[in-house]
């Protein structure tokens, strides 16, 4: 991916206990699409068991695609997953290193959820794994279709009183930088959109404290 030095406008997004960064246009379109454009070429997606969500105790195909990639040795568990991160190609190498310079954190680990339509959907959940770096929080890069990210309070989710939800259209070339406290206070999900069409491609940079080879 071509790199241009650009100045990043960010947008604060903050609520009770929620504290997010947005800037809609990190990449420019030219980008975006040139990285939507390598992904779609280049990504084999995890198939089989790895394709796979523990839900209340019973295993089902995950509603979208998915694969990870990080440093070696790295896995990270969640949703009864334990998803060993494959080696870095060049490209998302030059990504990765492009946000730990803008970002300030060094993050090891990307997982990658491609969307095949308004169908594809992750259901509400925290990201609240004990491997992971909470300080760093987790950045979000979108691409194709545009989507709504929905967050809720835990508080609301469980009609201990009424906190208003946040919905964000995640825009082609957007980064989301969700920070502490955010993930121990408010659930997320990308819902069902049917009118939504489009593929859209999500790369969730982490950065994981526990290294295991297993």
């Amino acid at each position: 991916m071509e790199s241009i030095k650009r100045t990043i406008k960010w947008q604060d997004i903050k609520a009770e206990q929620l504290n997010l960064k947005y800037s809609p246009h990190y990449l420019s379109k030219e980008q975006a699409d040139q990285l939507y454009d390598l992904l779609e070429k280049e990504v084999e997606y995890f198939s089989g068991e790895l394709a796979k969500v523990r839900v209340f105790g019973k295993w089902h195909e995950i509603p979208r695609q998915q694969v990870a990639y990080g440093d070696p040795g790295i896995s990270y568990k969640f949703s009864g997953l334990s998803v060993h991160a494959l080696a870095w190609p060049k490209f998302l190498i030059d990504l990765r290193d492009k946000i730990n310079d803008d970002i300030g954190y060094f993050y090891n680990f990307v997982l990658i959820n491609r969307y095949r339509n308004g169908n594809d959907n992750i259901g509400e959940h925290r990201d609240d794994e004990s491997e992971l770096d909470v300080d760093a929080g987790i950045v979000s890069i979108s691409l194709g279709q545009v989507r709504d990210f929905v967050l809720r309070h835990a508080d609301h989710k469980a009609r201990v009183r009424v906190i208003k939800p946040i919905k964000i259209a995640l825009d082609h070339g957007s980064l989301l930088h969700m920070l502490p406290p955010t993930n121990v206070y408010w659930y997320h999900s990308l819902p069902v959109r049917k009118r939504a069409t489009g593929v859209r491609i999500n790369l969730t940079f982490r950065k994981v404290k526990m290294l295991s080879i297993e």
